[in-house]
Protein backbone atom coordinates (compact mmCIF):
# COMPACT_ATOMS: atom_id res chain seq x y z
CA UNK A 1 0.00 0.00 0.00
CA UNK A 2 1.54 3.27 -1.34
CA UNK A 3 -0.84 5.33 0.42
CA UNK A 4 0.46 4.04 4.15
CA UNK A 5 3.78 4.70 2.78
CA UNK A 6 3.50 8.46 2.13
CA UNK A 7 1.12 8.77 5.60
CA UNK A 8 4.72 7.75 7.57
CA UNK A 9 6.96 9.68 5.18
CA UNK A 10 4.21 12.88 6.18
CA UNK A 11 4.57 12.25 9.73
CA UNK A 12 8.28 11.15 9.61
CA UNK A 13 8.88 14.79 8.21
CA UNK A 14 6.53 16.91 10.47
CA UNK A 15 8.50 14.56 13.37
CA UNK A 16 12.01 15.90 12.15
CA UNK A 17 10.41 19.70 11.59
CA UNK A 18 9.78 19.30 15.38
CA UNK A 19 12.99 17.92 16.64
CA UNK A 20 14.61 20.14 14.97
CA UNK A 21 12.42 23.67 16.28
CA UNK A 22 12.33 22.15 19.47
CA UNK A 23 16.36 21.55 19.19
CA UNK A 24 16.88 25.31 18.17
CA UNK A 25 14.51 26.76 20.60
CA UNK A 26 16.94 24.64 23.86
CA UNK A 27 19.84 26.22 22.34
CA UNK A 28 18.22 30.18 22.35
CA UNK A 29 16.94 29.71 25.40
CA UNK A 30 20.28 28.45 26.37
CA UNK A 31 21.71 31.85 25.19
CA UNK A 32 19.22 34.15 27.47
CA UNK A 33 19.71 32.15 30.16
CA UNK A 34 23.55 32.64 29.93
CA UNK A 35 22.90 36.36 29.31
CA UNK A 36 20.65 36.40 32.33
CA UNK A 37 23.52 34.70 34.38
CA UNK A 38 25.62 37.53 33.11
CA UNK A 39 23.26 40.43 33.66
CA UNK A 40 24.29 43.57 35.84
CA UNK A 41 20.91 44.10 37.31
CA UNK A 42 17.81 42.62 38.87
CA UNK A 43 15.46 43.66 36.21
CA UNK A 44 17.86 42.50 33.31
CA UNK A 45 17.75 39.29 34.74
CA UNK A 46 14.60 38.73 35.14
CA UNK A 47 13.48 40.09 31.70
CA UNK A 48 15.98 37.51 30.31
CA UNK A 49 14.91 34.52 32.35
CA UNK A 50 11.41 35.09 31.29
CA UNK A 51 12.61 35.46 27.55
CA UNK A 52 14.07 31.97 27.60
CA UNK A 53 11.03 30.69 29.39
CA UNK A 54 8.71 32.08 26.74
CA UNK A 55 10.90 31.01 24.08
CA UNK A 56 10.63 27.22 24.95
CA UNK A 57 6.97 27.92 25.58
CA UNK A 58 6.27 28.96 22.02
CA UNK A 59 8.45 26.86 20.16
CA UNK A 60 6.73 24.04 21.92
CA UNK A 61 3.29 25.43 20.94
CA UNK A 62 4.20 26.15 17.16
CA UNK A 63 5.90 22.57 17.27
CA UNK A 64 2.69 21.14 18.33
CA UNK A 65 0.32 23.16 15.59
CA UNK A 66 3.39 21.55 13.30
CA UNK A 67 2.70 18.51 14.24
CA UNK A 68 -1.21 18.02 14.03
CA UNK A 69 -1.18 19.74 10.88
CA UNK A 70 1.02 16.84 9.52
CA UNK A 71 -1.55 14.34 11.32
CA UNK A 72 -4.37 16.24 9.69
CA UNK A 73 -2.61 16.36 6.33
CA UNK A 74 -1.59 12.25 6.64
CA UNK A 75 -5.11 11.59 7.85
CA UNK A 76 -6.47 13.59 4.75
CA UNK A 77 -4.26 11.58 1.96
CA UNK A 78 -5.43 8.50 3.34
CA UNK A 79 -8.94 9.14 3.41
CA UNK A 80 -8.53 10.59 -0.44
CA UNK A 81 -6.55 7.47 -1.39
CA UNK A 82 -9.42 5.35 0.20
CA UNK A 83 -12.23 7.65 -1.21
CA UNK A 84 -10.10 7.10 -4.77
CA UNK A 85 -9.87 3.39 -5.11
CA UNK A 86 -13.90 2.98 -4.18
CA UNK A 87 -14.67 5.14 -7.02
CA UNK A 88 -15.74 2.65 -9.98
CA UNK A 89 -14.24 2.65 -13.09
CA UNK A 90 -15.23 5.02 -15.80
CA UNK A 91 -16.86 3.42 -19.03
CA UNK A 92 -15.42 4.27 -22.19
CA UNK A 93 -17.66 6.31 -24.07
CA UNK A 94 -19.33 4.40 -27.36
CA UNK A 95 -17.97 5.48 -30.32
CA UNK A 96 -20.12 7.77 -32.61
CA UNK A 97 -18.57 6.44 -35.82
CA UNK A 98 -20.02 3.40 -35.07
CA UNK A 99 -23.67 4.65 -33.84
CA UNK A 100 -23.59 6.64 -37.48
CA UNK A 101 -22.66 3.41 -39.29
CA UNK A 102 -25.28 1.53 -37.32
CA UNK A 103 -27.95 3.74 -38.66
CA UNK A 104 -26.88 4.00 -41.70
CA UNK A 105 -26.38 0.13 -42.38
CA UNK A 106 -30.35 -0.24 -41.45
Amino acid sequence: MAEADLDVLIRSIAKKTTKTLMEAAKKRRGKYMAMAAKAASKDTRERYKLTAKNTLLFATAAAKRIQNSADNAADSYIRSMKHATEQPLPQKPVKKNADKAAKAGS
